[in-house]
C-alpha cells in the first residue's frame, strides 16, 4: 500500500506571489486581505488533493540567515516588504494554524531550507513528496521521490520536467544558477551568462561547476554563442561563480525539532476562524466555517464587532445670509488663529475657479461660505464680490496667523480669483503660520503620505469624508459646484476643522522636538509663498521649436524602428515587451539576465542597458527607440498642451511634502527629469526661452553635496581640496592611483568620481566594480586607497552608522530627521540600506535646506530692491531667472552672492552662473 505524499508548502513564495499577482482587497476599515485569501485558497486546494497526507506550511523567519553572512550583497536588491503585505503576514500565519495546517518558521535559515531537509529526509524513507512551491531554485531538489507543483498555474515538475523547462538534471540546477546568477536575490553569478549558455557549458562538460573550471580549454568547441570569449569570462568571476553556488544550494541539513509524526494535519479551530473571518470580512468562508462547526457538533458564537464610539458633536454651518457672515467675520477677527480652505472647480491652481471657502476657529466647530450664483435652486444669499472683499483684509494681514493643508494650493487659487471681474484683483494671502500636510512632513517624511485623509486618519482616528460620498456614482463627472449646497456645506467645513485639529495635535509633537519646529518655522513655512509666486509666475516655452522638435522625434523613431526590424529581420511591437522577448531571447538566442515577478524574460531599461554593453546591437537601438520616445511623448508633444491659455505660460507644481530627504520634486509638468546628457534633452531645454528684452539667468550649486561630506567629515585631504579650488576628481585620483596630479588621465578621473559620489550613495565593492569595469577584488582596493588617503570620510561613515543604530534616526545640518526603522534589523540586507540611507541623507537633506534657504534669501532680495527679475524655475540644486537685459550683470553677482552665503560650512559654497536666451543656453 502507497503512503500519501508528505506536502511541503513555500508559504513565503506564495505570499509574495498573491499579493502581487492578485486583484488587492480590502475589508470596509482598509485592512488589506488579498494575499491571505489567495495563499489560503491554495492551502483549501491542497488539502482537497491530499486528503491523508501530512503537511508542513513553511515560512521565513524575521532577521537575516547564514547567506547573509556570506555575502553582504544577498537580496539587497530586492525592495523592502511593502506594508500592505506585511499587515496581512500575521493573520495568515494565524489562519494557517486555525485551519490545522502545521506552520513552521526557523530563523537563521529560509524557507526553501526548511522545505529541503523535510523533503529529503521523507525521500530517504521512500516517502513520495510534493513541494508546492513556485520558485525555480527548489528544482534541485526533485529527484523520483520528491515533485514540484505549482498550485497557483496547475504545473507540476519531475525529473524529466526540470530537464525539459531548464535543460539540465536536477543536480546540475545548483550549477546552472551559479553561472547565471539570480537577480530577485541578488546572486551575481557569471556576468553575461544566460539560461541557454549556462545549460550548454553544463551539458558540454557532462557535469558541474568544478568539471566546467577543469575543462575550460574545451569550452571554445562548445556550440554556445561567444564560445570564444567563454573561457577568460569564466577564469576572471571564478570566485564569484563559486561564492554563487554556495549561496544557490539549500540546505537540506537544518537542524529540526519536528519529525513527520509532528506534521499530521489538526482539527480546525473554528472558534478562531470566525474570529479571523471576522476581522477578515471572508463573509463566505465564515458561512462555511459555521456549518462545518455545526456537522462537527460545535456552536460557534459570531464574533462581536465593536461598534465605533460616537464623535464629538460637530457643529458645521454653511452661511447664506449676511447676518451669518457678519458673525463669522467677527469670529475671524477675533480669533489669534484660524484654519481655512478652498473649494474649486479642479486641481490645477492656475485654472480651478474658487467656488467657495471655509473657516474654523475652534476643534469641531466651522462654517462654509459658498461663492457661486445659485447652489441647486438655492438663490444666491450673499454677493460673491462682497464677501471676498470683506475677507480680503483679513486673509491678507501678515499678523491674523493661518493653518492650512497644502495652503499653497489656496494661496494660488485666491492670488488668481478675480474680484469685480478683474483679473489682476486677487487675494495675496499673508500670515500663513503653519501647513498640516508640512508639520506631518517635518515631523517624520516616511510615516504616511500626508494629504488631509491620511493625517486624519493616522493622528485623529477620524475618516474624512470622500467627494464620493457626497456626489454619489457621478461623482466623476461632477465638479463641486455642481452638487447640493446641502452636501457641499458640511463637507467643504470639515475640511476646514480637520486641519485645526490636525494643526493642534501636530504642534504639540513638533514643540517637543525643538530641532524639528526650527525646521519647519526657518525652512519650510517661509519657502511656501516663495514657491506660490515662482508657480504663478510660470516659464515660456516656444511651442513652434517643440513642434519642430516633435516632427524630427518622429522621423528619428521611424529610422530606429526600421533599424530594428532589420537587425530582428522582421517587423515586430518595440513596445511589446512579450514580443520583444521572443525576438531577444528566442530568435537572437541572447542570455535572460533577468525576470520579471511573473517568471517572463525582462526586457527593462537597466536589462537592455547590459545587454547593449556585451556590444548586442538591437538593444543599443531599442535604448535610443525608448528615450527618443519618451522625449516626444513626456516634453515635445505634451509641453505644447500645457500652456496655460490665460499666462501663455507653463506653470509646474512643486511638491514639499514627498521626497523623503526634503528634496522639492514637480509635476504637471515634471521638469525635474529633462534629460541633459543627450542633444535631444538638452533640446527641450532650448525651448525654455526668455521673452522680448531679457534674459535667463541660471545659477546652480557646484558639486554641493561632496562639499556637504567635506564639512560633515571634517576629512583634511577633502577640506584642503576644496578651500583651494582643486578638481576634486582628479584629486581624489592623483590620491587612489598614486599618481601626481598633472599626471591624472581622463578614465582616472572617471573612475575617482564614480568613487567620489558612490560612497556618498552607498555603493558598495560590488557595484562599483560593475559601475567602472573592474573586478570586485580591484574596486575593492580602490575603495581602500581612498578611505586610507581620507581617513576622516571612513570615520563619519562609521560614526554615522552608529548614530542612526542608537538613535534611529539621522539629521541635517540645520536638524532636519529622516527615520530610519531597518537600522537594527536582524536581516543584514534590511540592516545595510539603512545603513547607505543613513550616509546619505544627511548630505542629501542638507543640500535640499540649502537650495530651500537660498530661495527664500533670493526671493526676499527681489521683493524688497524691485528689480525686474524673477524666478521661474527650481531644478535640483539649480534656480533659474527671467531677468531684464539691463539688469543681468547686476543679478548674476548679487544671486552668487545670496547662493554662496545662504549657509556657512567648512568649504566655500560655489555657485555657476550662466546666462542666455534659453535654458540651455544659460545651463
Amino acid at each position: 500500500m502507497s503512503q500519501a505524499p508528505l506536502v511541503l508548502v513555500d508559504g513565503s513564495s506564495y505570499l509574495y506571489r498573491a499579493f502581487h499577482a492578485l486583484p488587492p482587497l480590502t475589508t470596509s476599515k482598509g485592512l488589506p486581505t488579498g494575499a491571505v485569501k489567495g495563499v489560503l485558497n491554495m492551502l483549501k486546494s491542497l488539502r482537497k488533493q491530499y486528503p491523508d497526507s501530512p503537511f508542513a506550511v513553511v515560512f521565513d523567519a524575521k532577521g537575516g540567515t547564514f547567506r547573509d553572512e556570506m555575502f553582504a550583497e544577498y537580496k539587497a536588491n530586492r525592495p523592502s516588504m511593502p506594508d500592505d503585505m506585511r499587515v496581512q503576514i500575521e493573520p495568515l500565519h494565524q489562519s494557517v494554524i486555525a485551519l490545522g495546517f502545521p506552520l513552521l518558521c526557523v530563523e537563521g535559515v529560509e524557507a526553501d531550507d526548511v522545505i529541503g531537509t523535510l523533503a529529503r529526509s521523507s525521500a530517504a524513507a521512500d516517502r513520495p513528496v510534493i513541494i508546492s512551491t513556485g520558485d525555480k531554485d527548489m528544482a534541485q531538489l526533485v529527484d523520483r521521490h520528491i515533485t514540484l507543483v505549482n498550485t497557483m498555474t496547475g504545473s507540476s515538475m519531475d525529473v524529466e520536467g526540470v530537464k525539459e523547462k531548464f535543460g539540465v538534471a536536477p543536480e546540475q540546477i545548483i550549477d546552472y544558477l551559479a553561472l547565471m546568477g539570480d537577480s530577485s536575490d541578488n546572486i551575481p553569478g557569471v556576468p553575461g551568462i544566460g539560461p541557454k549558455t549556462a545549460s550548454g557549458l553544463l551539458v558540454g562538460v557532462n557535469g558541474g561547476l568544478t568539471e566546467l573550471y577543469a575543462q575550460l580549454d574545451i569550452v571554445p568547441t562548445l556550440p554556445i554563442r561567444g564560445a570564444k570569449t567563454l573561457p577568460a569570462k569564466l577564469e576572471e568571476h571564478r570566485e564569484m561563480a563559486f561564492l554563487s553556488y554556495q549561496l544557490a544550494t539549500i540546505k537540506v541539513d537544518v537542524p529540526l525539532e519536528v519529525g513527520l509524526d509532528d506534521l499530521q494535519m489538526g482539527k480546525p479551530d473554528h472558534d478562531k476562524l470566525a474570529e479571523l473571518y471576522t476581522l477578515l470580512e471572508f463573509k463566505s468562508w465564515f458561512d462555511e466555517n459555521q456549518r462545518d462547526a455545526k456537522r462537527s457538533g460545535q456552536e460557534v458564537i459570531a464574533p462581536v464587532v465593536e461598534e465605533t464610539v460616537a464623535e464629538t458633536e460637530l457643529k458645521y454651518s454653511t452661511i447664506l445670509t449676511q447676518a451669518d457672515f457678519d458673525l463669522w467675520l467677527k469670529k475671524l477677527n477675533d480669533a489669534k488663529l484660524f484654519a481655512f480652505d478652498t473649494e474649486t472647480t479642479g486641481i490645477d491652481a492656475q485654472q480651478a475657479q474658487l467656488v467657495g471657502l471655509s473657516f474654523a476657529v475652534q476643534a469641531n466647530e466651522a462654517a462654509y461660505i459658498p461663492l457661486t450664483h445659485s447652489y441647486m435652486g438655492v438663490p444666491e444669499q450673499l454677493d460673491r464680490d462682497t464677501v471676498l472683499r470683506a475677507l480680503k483684509p483679513i486673509l491678507e494681514d501678515p499678523n491674523k496667523l493661518k493653518v492650512g493643508q497644502h495652503a499653497k494650493f489656496d494661496m494660488n487659487i485666491l492670488a488668481n480669483c478675480a474680484i469685480g471681474g478683474d483679473q489682476s484683483c486677487g487675494i495675496t494671502v499673508q500670515g500663513i503660520a503653519f501647513d498640516t500636510m508640512l508639520e506631518s512632513y517635518v515631523l517624520d517624511s516616511t510615516a504616511t503620505r500626508h494629504d488631509m485623509d491620511s493625517l486624519a486618519l493616522k493622528y485623529l482616528n477620524h475618516t474624512t469624508t470622500s467627494f464620493q460620498d457626497i456626489a454619489g456614482k457621478g461623482a466623476k463627472q461632477l465638479t463641486f459646484d455642481q452638487i447640493s449646497l446641502e452636501l457641499a456645506g458640511p463637507y467643504a467645513a470639515e475640511d476646514a476643522d480637520v486641519t485645526l485639529r490636525l494643526h493642534q495635535t501636530l504642534q504639540e509633537k513638533l514643540n517637543a522636538i525643538p530641532s524639528l519646529s526650527k525646521v519647519l518655522n526657518e525652512i519650510e513655512m517661509p519657502l511656501v509663498p516663495v514657491l506660490a509666486r515662482i508657480e504663478r509666475q510660470g516659464a515660456l516655452v516656444d511651442a513652434n521649436l517643440l513642434g519642430i522638435q516633435s516632427v524630427e522625434l518622429g522621423d528619428k523613431l521611424v529610422a530606429l524602428e526600421r533599424e530594428a526590424f532589420a537587425i530582428a529581420g522582421e517587423e515586430f511591437n518595440l513596445g511589446s515587451p512579450k514580443q520583444l522577448g521572443v525576438i531577444l531571447y528566442e530568435k537572437l538566442g541572447m542570455p535572460i539576465l533577468s525576470k520579471t515577478a511573473k517568471g517572463q524574460a525582462s526586457t527593462a531599461e537597466a536589462v537592455l542597458a547590459e545587454l547593449a554593453e556585451q556590444d548586442f546591437p538591437l538593444p543599443k537601438v531599442l535604448m535610443q527607440y525608448r528615450s527618443m520616445s519618451k522625449l516626444k511623448s513626456t516634453y515635445t508633444d505634451r509641453l505644447p498642451e500645457q500652456i496655460n491659455p490665460r499666462t501663455g505660460r507653463i506653470h509646474t507644481s512643486y511638491h514639499q511634502a514627498v521626497a523623503a530627504t526634503g528634496r522639492l520634486s514637480s509635476s504637471d509638468p515634471n521638469l525635474q527629469n529633462i534629460p541633459i546628457r543627450t542633444a535631444e534633452g538638452r533640446r527641450i531645454r532650448q525651448a525654455f526661452v526668455a521673452p522680448k528684452g531679457y534674459k535667463l539667468l541660471a545659477a546652480d550649486y557646484s558639486q554641493i553635496e561632496l562639499r556637504i561630506m567635506a564639512h560633515l567629515a571634517k576629512d583634511e585631504g577633502l577640506l584642503h581640496a576644496f578651500r583651494n579650488d582643486l578638481d576634486v576628481h582628479k584629486a581624489t585620483a592623483a590620491e587612489v592611483f598614486g599618481v601626481e596630479l598633472a599626471d591624472v588621465t581622463t578614465d582616472q578621473r572617471r573612475s575617482a568620481k564614480a568613487i567620489n559620489f558612490g560612497l556618498i550613495y552607498g555603493m558598495s565593492a560590488f557595484g562599483l566594480a560593475k559601475q567602472i569595469g573592474v573586478d570586485r577584488k580591484q574596486s575593492q582596493a580602490y575603495i581602500d586607497r581612498y578611505f586610507a588617503r581620507y581617513p576622516g570620510v571612513l570615520a563619519y561613515m562609521e560614526r554615522t552608522r552608529t548614530q542612526a543604530a542608537e538613535q534611529g534616526f539621522v539629521e541635517t545640518i540645520f536638524g532636519r530627521r529622516l527615520y530610519l526603522p531597518e537600522i537594527n534589523a536582524k536581516n543584514p540586507a534590511l540592516r545595510k540600506g539603512a545603513e547607505r540611507t543613513a550616509i546619505n541623507a544627511p548630505m542629501q537633506g542638507t543640500a535640499a535646506d540649502i537650495i530651500k534657504k537660498a530661495m527664500v534669501a533670493v526671493d526676499n532680495w527681489l521683493t524688497t530692491s524691485g528689480l525686474d527679475a524673477k524666478v521661474i524655475l527650481q531644478v535640483h540644486d539649480e534656480l533659474v531667472l527671467e531677468v531684464r537685459e539691463d539688469l543681468v550683470d547686476q543679478v548674476r553677482e548679487e544671486i552668487r552672492l545670496h547662493m554662496s552665503e545662504a549657509v556657512k560650512l567648512d568649504v566655500p559654497l560655489l555657485v555657476e552662473v550662466g546666462v542666455g536666451n534659453n535654458w540651455d543656453e544659460a545651463h
